[in-house]
């Protein structure tokens, strides 16, 4: 249905994209990925004209869309095009966002653009928002208000430009689901994503974009298990990291558990799994600072030596490729009392293990790494 040949894409001196080819056949879902600023977005806008390119050509349905004399609108009518912040119109209610493009544009009956957008907004499960105005949805459902609305135009194409970007955790999952259905509906489709299990499990092929190039395409196993090429390979395993430094043992505990829940509900952790990563780390802490044997004298002493050894850093470590969590504590001398000793609290211990499936205590150039594991 589309194929792009040599297609390349200027702003001024920046290249953005640079001899891209591909091709998408009627019925694929190809899902697009990539580091942010690899001209992901651009390529969808090249293909839409939304963004003109430079040079290249465009086929749909083997006609060329960049040609002189080609009916540009009629051809574009083919496909629609969900954003990131979804451009609704304000002023008019949801239903209204429904039928406006097909009265207007595709000279449909009023009262069968209604039947339609109420049977498209039943299919996304929105009906009974049918008369209520965008300011009154949360971002979830103006998402899936917008897939509606690019399903009222009947198109055979679908390109989505990161359509759960804007959203919040909480409300990815509903965005998805609706994408979901239209795979199985056989809908030719066309996804930016940073959603990597998403990609790998409704997708027939992935473009791997870097460089401003189809870096390397594949099957999701191929991409995800097997890729070719050494970036592609670092970007699919990559880690996600956030990290906290602590001084001593009056820190804010507050902003630190604050942080870590933040991270945890940006990689869409359930519940059980932010708490036991919270308190996987307090435990730890505790046994950092003092231990259940000790006087207040004794924990004032291990203060200052935290004090004098620089203080502690934890980096909470995420896989989204295996889905595993590694949280990290490191050192100059600090760490010695969180794996054991005869004045250690072995109920603290005992928590620690349950919530780990491995630990491993290492010394690189001179300071201590205590690495704890866990699903």
């Amino acid at each position: 249905m589309i194929r792009v040949e040599h297609l390349t894409k200027q702003f001024g001196d920046l290249h953005v994209l640079r001899d891209v080819n591909a091709e998408i056949q009627k019925g694929e879902v190809i899902s697009i990925i990539g580091p942010s600023g690899t001209g992901k977005s651009t390529f969808l806008r090249c293909i839409n004209l939304l963004d003109p390119p430079t040079s290249g050509h465009i086929y749909i349905d083997d006609e060329d869309i960049l040609a002189p004399k080609t009916n540009v609108p009629l051809l574009r009518r083919k496909m629609g095009m969900v954003f990131q912040n979804f451009n609704l119109f304000e002023h008019l209610t949801v239903l209204e966002n429904l039928t406006i493009g097909p009265v207007k544009l595709l000279n449909r009956d009023k009262a069968q653009a209604t039947e339609r957008g109420r049977e498209l907004l039943k299919m996304v499960g929105l009906s009974e928002k049918e008369n209520a105005f965008p300011s009154e949805l949360s971002g979830g459902q103006k998402q899936r208000v917008a897939i509606a609305r690019c399903l009222s135009m009947d198109p055979e194409i679908i390109l989505f430009d990161e359509p759960t970007s804007a959203l919040d955790p909480t409300m990815v999952s509903e965005v998805l689901g609706v994408i979901r259905r239209l795979t199985k509906e056989g809908m030719t489709m066309a996804i930016v994503t940073h959603e990597m299990k998403f990609a790998h499990d409704v997708s027939t092929r992935i473009f791997f974009m870097d460089e401003g190039i189809i870096y390397e395409e594949g099957t999701p196993d191929q991409i995800f298990n097997h890729a070719k090429r050494e970036k592609t390979r670092a970007f699919i395993n990559r880690i996600r990291s956030f990290s906290f430094h602590i001084g001593f043992a009056g820190y804010d505990l507050y902003a630190l558990n604050a942080q870590v829940q933040t991270f945890c509900e940006k990689h869409i952790f359930s519940q059980q799994r932010t708490d036991n990563v919270l308190h996987l780390i307090e435990e730890c802490l505790q046994l950092a600072f003092f231990t259940a044997s000790e006087d207040i004298a004794l924990m004032t002493q291990r203060n200052q030596a935290v004090v004098d050894a620089d203080g502690i850093n934890l980096e909470l470590d995420y896989s989204e490729n295996n889905d595993t969590v590694e949280i990290v504590f490191s050192s100059n001398s600090a760490l010695g009392s969180i794996t054991g000793g005869d004045d250690a609290d072995l109920i603290s211990l005992a928590i620690i293990r349950g919530l780990t499936t491995s630990m491993e205590e290492s010394v690189d150039e001179g300071r201590v790494k205590l690495t704890l594991r866990m699903k």
